[in-house]
């Protein structure tokens, strides 16, 4: 049985991760990015840059995990839908560990908790 709502939030948190990471790249962290008075971590701002472009991507990311959710609930289907949540959360947690570890070159400390987070949802 599908509910059409869900199918419908599912589809709009979609668009909503999309223009979240569009419109912040080209309205706000580009701007941001031009001023002369981040703070400097670890020598410069690259790393203030980096973080803060990483950080602002993975809410994005969590959205359109969000959205399989709602598309798993709108199927009804339990149990296939535990597996597929299960995948879900691996899915968007190793991304998210993938992304901060690339994003960050490592320095940042979030990568491996996300990377253990995924391995105990492996589904």
């Amino acid at each position: 049985m599908r509910n059409s709502w869900l199918l419908v939030a599912s589809t709009l948190v979609v668009l909503v991760a999309l223009a979240h990471s569009y419109l912040g790249e080209r309205y706000i962290l580009t701007r941001l990015f031009r001023r002369a008075d981040l703070p400097h971590l670890f020598g410069s701002d690259v790393f203030t840059k980096r973080t803060l472009r990483f950080a602002w991507h993975l809410t994005s990311i969590a959205w359109v995990g969000a959205a399989v959710l709602l598309w798993v609930l709108a199927r009804g289907d339990a149990i296939g839908g535990i597996r597929v949540v299960s995948a879900t959360f691996f899915v968007t947690a190793l991304v998210t560990a993938l992304v901060t570890a690339a994003g960050s070159r490592g320095r940042h400390l979030a990568w491996p908790v996300f990377l253990a987070i995924a391995l105990a949802a492996w589904p």
